[in-house]
């Protein structure tokens, strides 16, 4: 057979770990993937340089992407663009922060029309779970969302309301009937608003004012409910390493439950966030390095299940950056093109492998999402890769990135890894002709 594409490296990850093989490529699918030195015959053949590997495009399924209605947050066009540019080949859209919020069928075919010549990357969608939609999510289900978010405090959007925890068993029990999977912001509204107030520009009074105290109480009401009633649960971006043996006990115990962290949470810590730096806030906030050591534990020995950014941009403006006011400013972290250097260089420092990174970023998450073709370079797969230089340093300059706000906390930080080529569906991404596709839950 001569295939569309051939990649020859000597280290392509497999399912077995790093080895030299070539893969064929054939119809956006991998079709072959065979021993170094087979000599597959390809239209293009690309050969990888010594220092490069190939690795299967990262899955991110948390990414506010805020188009339609907050498009100068961020949009498809540009989210897109900066994933392609970090190795993510497909993201799922997080139904807030986009107006309309995507809470039933003729809010999610805006969404929809908004991608259309804007997709460098495959784009999915989740649904939202708010007071009075339950009527909509076996719609939303069946026009093929991957799941639905909620959050059981106030969302910082106006029209994206929480769920109580009771509200959260009723919309569960509903799920069940489809298999759906709720997506969860685990923090306890009730703990939060008898906190201290967040307000200044001290960071420890911010964090003071979302203790782990409310993410705890959060998970533990997120983990009975998915146990009363069966249904599968995921909790969103854990920043507490005190629920870690809650859910690994929840686990064993057979309740369907999953977790993600996030980059920041790995990487950052509290006692490095100089005062009034607003570029660093988010919610669950950034905890203190002992906290983050077991965060990577929990990876490590399966509690949490996958990385992914929470890629949650707003404009320059909204951070406060000029009074630096913690208690004022938007939270969210801006890290999409740059989430797998960030990994890699803290994972590498750990002596953690970058075969573990990628499960962590790109099969996991895909797993999560049902997607089934993605997140792995093996035969029947989507040729979705990129070649990654491992060892090249570089230095984070905000304004290069493709965000549209040049805001991130990661802003003249040096991290290893370059994303040097990714390919989509078996065609390398060159920006001029958008080919992302548009995922559904359930297919192949």
């Amino acid at each position: 057979m001569k295939y569309d594409v051939v990649l020859r490296s000597q280290r392509v990850l497999t399912p077995a770990g790093f080895q030299p093989r070539e893969v064929g490529i054939k119809d956006g699918k991998i079709a072959a993937v065979e021993p170094l030195g087979n000599a597959l015959a390809g239209e293009q053949v690309y050969e990888l340089q010594p220092e490069e590997v190939l690795l299967p495009g990262l899955v991110d399924t948390h990414v506010h992407i805020n188009e339609p209605g907050r498009t100068q947050w961020e949009g498809f066009e540009s989210a897109t663009r900066a994933a392609a540019k970090g190795g993510v080949t497909t993201v799922i859209d997080m139904p807030l922060n986009s107006i309309p919020a995507t809470t039933d069928r003729a809010a999610l075919e805006e969404k929809v029309a908004a991608t259309h010549g804007k997709r460098h990357v495959h784009v999915g969608f989740w649904g939202g779970a708010v007071p009075g939609n339950k009527p909509h999510l076996r719609e939303l289900h069946d026009a093929g969302v991957f799941g639905f978010k909620t959050f059981l405090l106030h969302s910082g959007v106006d029209e994206f309301q929480p769920l109580t925890p009771d509200e959260l068993e009723d919309y569960l029990t509903e799920l069940v009937d489809f298999d759906a999977t709720m997506i969860v912001h685990a923090e306890d509204s009730r703990s939060i608003d008898r906190a201290p107030h967040a307000e200044g520009s001290d960071y420890h009074r911010f964090l003071t004012s979302r203790p782990r105290s409310a993410e705890n109480l959060a998970v533990a009401e997120v983990i009975a409910r998915a146990r009363w009633t069966g249904a599968k649960a995921h909790i969103l971006h854990l920043s507490s390493s005190d629920a870690l043996p809650m859910i690994a006990s929840a686990k064993r115990d057979g309740v369907r439950i999953t977790a993600e962290t996030c980059p920041h949470y790995l990487t950052l810590t509290a006692e490095e966030i100089p005062d009034g730096n607003t570029a660093y806030k988010c919610c669950p906030p950034i905890r203190e390095a002992s906290n983050q050591d077991k965060l990577w534990e929990g990876l490590v020995d399966g509690t949490i299940d996958c990385i992914v950014t929470d890629h949650s941009p707003s404009t320059v403006d909204l951070k406060h950056l000029d009074t630096g006011d913690f208690g004022t400013a938007w939270g969210g972290i801006a890290s999409l093109q740059v989430s797998l250097a960030v990994v890699w260089s803290a994972a590498r420092a750990r002596g953690i492998g970058l075969d573990k990174v990628v499960e962590w970023m790109a099969t996991n998450p895909a797993r999560l999402a049902g997607l089934r073709s993605k997140g792995t370079i093996g035969v029947g797969f989507d040729a979705d890769m990129s070649i990654f230089a491992p060892d090249e340093a570089f230095v984070v300059q905000a304004d290069q990135l493709e965000h549209k706000n040049p805001i991130t906390p990661y802003h003249e930080r040096a991290l290893s890894g370059v994303v040097r080529r990714v390919f989509l569906t078996g065609s390398e991404i060159d920006f001029a002709n958008p080919a992302g596709q548009l995922l559904w839950r359930g297919q192949a």
